[in-house]
């Protein structure tokens, strides 16, 4: 069951009858990507922060901004927007943007990480409830307040299994008004080449991608941003000649907007996350188990080394299962966000430091009642 308190004081007082009855629930923003990761057990509660959503305070001069976790990424975005601002974070795939309590919950970067790297990194202040529904808060509202332990990154990626995410500071980026973008075709070998010697220029794209629209065939995607059309263009021209020494064919495309990602997983789709080292994905592109998942669409950033793939068709769990194996051995890792029905591949493994992921769960959250099975780092429902 949903519950969706209308203010601060009654959620707290639910958390802590909830601590009180030892009542498992599951904190949740909005509520729209409750079927990514390990599923939910329905007989357990959900609590929504859908009416948290308030703007407490916004330094257009400092470039930071403090928000409730409940306020929808899409609002969040069109207030900055007004100022000439906005926050430099990739939208999750499949539907609505949900709420930003909700995407740091979840912690994933995608494309965006090449300049301004992952949503952990635009956190200066978090305010969080407990299991027992005792509030705390770490960080500040000013980008140099660093004090203390670094709550932010531990509870970035946590799916809500260490507390609620309540309150968020976060630092800002100035909108530049003049973009375009770069489709790089050719020889992947070439691509190759061309990706490992734009990351040792000084040129600085705003994205950096590996493409595959579900053809097969991979490209490099990049999104140029600047202060003026004439730095833009002198950007381009650049990546042009390095293009042309590796032999690949460069287009410019027009791109209206870096905040929105141009290739999307419809709501039905499966969607997997890859993380690997950059220098690793051309060997990945290669394998054979990554071959072998012709139908799917793909977007990953070539200087960061993470990613989503997506496909509308129902894939047999032992091609994912090969896929992960593959990444595994290139030393990274995948997680299956969104699985087809009757699929049994988990969504992520057992880490090597799953005792100590345990003995933290243990100390935010001693009666385990915080999204139970969903805990990072531990295979299944274990928890």
């Amino acid at each position: 069951m949903s519950h969706s308190p209308t203010s601060r004081s009654a959620l707290i007082d639910l958390v802590r009858q909830w601590h009180q009855s030892s009542t498992p629930w599951s904190p949740s923003g909005l509520g729209t990507r409750l079927d990514w990761g390990p599923p939910l057990d329905p007989r357990h509660e959900v609590l929504s922060c859908r009416h948290l959503n308030r703007v407490i305070d916004h330094a257009v001069d400092d470039l930071t901004i403090t928000v409730e976790a409940g306020l929808p990424l899409q609002d969040l975005q069109d207030l900055l927007a007004e100022q000439g601002q906005w926050l430099p974070i990739d939208w999750p795939r499949a539907g609505a943007p949900g709420s930003i309590g909700g995407l740091v919950a979840r912690g994933l970067a995608g494309g965006l990480r090449h300049r301004h790297l992952g949503v952990r990194d635009q956190i200066i202040g978090i305010g969080l409830l407990r299991a027992d529904g005792v509030e705390a808060h770490a960080g500040g509202r000013v980008v140099k307040n660093v004090a203390g332990y670094d709550l932010m990154r531990l509870l970035c990626g946590s799916w809500g299994s260490l507390a609620l995410i309540t309150e968020l500071t976060l630092r800002l980026q100035p909108l530049r008004p003049a973009r375009n973008g770069l489709l790089v075709q050719g020889d992947l070998e070439a691509q190759e080449a061309f990706r490992s010697e734009l990351l040792r220029s000084s040129l600085t794209p705003e994205r950096f991608d590996w493409i595959n629209g579900g053809d097969g065939a991979w490209r490099l995607r990049l999104v140029v941003s600047s202060v003026s059309d004439q730095a833009v263009d002198d950007q381009l021209k650049q990546l042009e000649a390095l293009a042309l020494n590796q032999q690949l064919s460069a287009e410019r495309q027009p791109c209206a907007d870096a905040l929105t990602t141009p290739l999307d997983a419809s709501p039905s789709a499966q969607l997997v996350r890859l993380v690997l080292p950059p220098a690793q994905l051309q060997r990945l592109l290669r394998d054979e188990a990554m071959t072998a998942l012709k139908p799917w669409c793909w977007e990953l950033a070539a200087g960061a080394g993470c990613g989503d793939g997506w496909c509308n068709a129902a894939t047999p769990d032992h091609q994912l299962d090969a896929l992960r194996r593959s990444v595994s051995r290139l030393g990274g890792e995948m997680t299956l966000l969104k699985r087809a029905a009757r699929s049994t591949v988990p969504a992520w493994l057992d880490r090597p430091s799953r005792p100590l992921i345990e003995a933290v769960k243990r100390q935010f959250d001693p009666k385990l009642q915080l999204s139970r099975g969903r805990l990072p780092g531990v295979d299944q429902e274990t928890l």
